[in-house]
């Protein structure tokens, strides 16, 4: 006989209280404890030996069986996996809402022609699965498709397709039996996903999870949902605009500073393989405040443009406001162009905006934003053939960055004429064989005189 008994949990961080209380004791969020009912069985005995199967062996013992990576057709997903699905792992994949998450799960998994494929959807019908799917793609011979949210008749279906692949659209609608508590709960979302962990290992099957966010921005449930998971997926971007980023926050399995970007189009998303030519501006017409920065994502080099905007301050306070560029490190650009260099930029406003709606970690783009912001501060434009590659130090030193060679490849594809990077990147490496003029510099005050003069 089982005793039922009631209990408070956190629903942004799992903690568990025998009361309600209005402010969460270990993440200090308000209003997050929601009432859930919990069975427990009587069980006289610590352990259950019965059962019991893994014995422990020797780490020299193991026999290592190197399983192939599932190629999903899509290299930026591929990419950003580090080349492909790994047989028995969870992906999860978090965005907005109506950011295409069900739709790049969908293309994946009608895109798999030589694996098969089940696609769960607990949010849409067959119907709307249907409507969605010919929009997208024009066939799907391997690809199952179940309307359900109940884990037990999903977990049946799986055994009986048996498929490669398995796509779970949301893990927030899915619930069991063997919790009380409503779909989306803490104590579902962790059941259904361990329950699906579980199947996953012992059949060596790939599963690919799509989760909600909150309104900070962090995927909805406990914290313990992304440690279950082998990968953690954020589909990025701006409803109003087209370009969508998959970036890799948790990867057992490879690099978490891998970048994909996306196209969103009526027919779905596209591929993009060369972004730089979509992120540089089309415009002929030279304007102040506008560079372009050579930077790297993981293993990939691509061209970005970096704007700015220096005006007179309207009201007392100098407005600091940065969009794909981090804040705080635009905080120390000015301090180091007010104190070392000279220039008065205490009183005035200034916006920093990377085109193309992408945010950028590489501190090779400090040369570029601080250019861009004395351009538009003198009302001088940079020529469009000059890039830009080189961090900012805090004594107004430009600092050598990484991958070099590969920055200025890029920058020579895209018929760019001057690049200014560190001198110090200078030593050891030939680029006469480049055709573009490279130039060391050391200091922002020597990229000032040369493009201003």
């Amino acid at each position: 006989m089982s005793k039922i008994k009631t209990t408070y949990v956190c629903q942004n961080c799992g903690v568990v209280s025998s009361k309600w209380i209005g402010k969460c004791n270990s993440c200090n969020k308000w209003n997050t404890f929601v009432e859930e009912i919990v069975k427990e069985k009587n069980n006289n005995t610590a352990f259950d030996t019965k059962n019991t199967v893994a014995k422990p062996i020797l780490i020299s013992d193991i026999i290592f069986k190197k399983d192939k990576r599932i190629d999903t057709q899509n290299i930026e997903f591929n990419r950003v996996l580090g080349g492909g699905l790994v047989p028995g792992s969870i992906v999860l994949i978090g965005g907005e809402p109506g950011i295409g998450k069900s739709t790049l799960a969908l293309q994946i998994a009608i895109g798999l022609l030589k694996q098969k494929t089940l696609y769960v959807s607990g949010e849409e019908s067959l119907q709307q699965i249907k409507l969605r799917s010919e929009r997208i793609a024009s066939q799907a011979n391997n690809c199952f498709v179940l309307s359900e949210t109940l884990l037990e008749n999903i977990i049946l279906n799986i055994r009986n397709i048996n498929p490669d692949i398995i796509v779970i659209d949301s893990i927030q609608t899915i619930y069991t039996k063997g919790s009380e508590s409503s779909p989306g709960s803490v104590s579902q979302i962790r059941e259904c996903t361990t329950e699906l962990l579980r199947y996953a290992k012992d059949n060596a099957k790939a599963v690919i999870l799509i989760g909600h966010i909150n309104k900070e921005g962090n995927i909805a449930g406990p914290k313990v949902l992304e440690h279950i998971v082998d990968t953690v997926l954020q589909f990025e971007g701006d409803r109003n605009h087209v370009y969508r980023i998959l970036r890799a926050s948790k990867n057992r399995f490879g690099s978490t500073s891998e970048l994909g970007i996306f196209e969103m189009l009526n027919t779905g998303l596209r591929q993009i393989s060369n972004p730089s030519e979509l992120l540089l501006s089309q415009n002929e017409e030279a304007m102040s405040g506008v560079s372009v920065s050579a930077t790297i994502e993981g293993i990939r080099p691509f061209l970005i443009e970096a704007q700015a905007l220096v005006s007179t301050a309207a009201y007392g306070t100098p407005q600091r406001t940065s969009t794909g560029f981090d804040l705080r490190r635009l905080s120390i650009m000015l301090a180091v162009l007010e104190k070392r260099a000279g220039f008065r930029l205490a009183a005035k406003d200034v916006f920093i905006n990377i085109a193309g709606g992408i945010k950028i970690n590489d501190p090779a783009t400090d040369l570029a934003v601080v250019c861009s912001i004395l351009s538009s501060d003198l009302n001088l434009s940079i020529p469009k053939n000059v890039c830009f590659a080189g961090e900012i130090g805090l004594s107004g030193e430009i600092r050598p960055v990484t991958r070099i060679e590969q920055r200025i490849i890029e920058a020579t594809k895209l018929g760019f004429k001057k690049i200014y990077i560190s001198k110090y990147n200078k030593k050891g490496v030939n680029f006469s064989k480049f055709k573009i003029n490279v130039i060391g510099v050391s200091k922002v005050e020597e990229v000032f005189r040369q493009l201003f003069r």
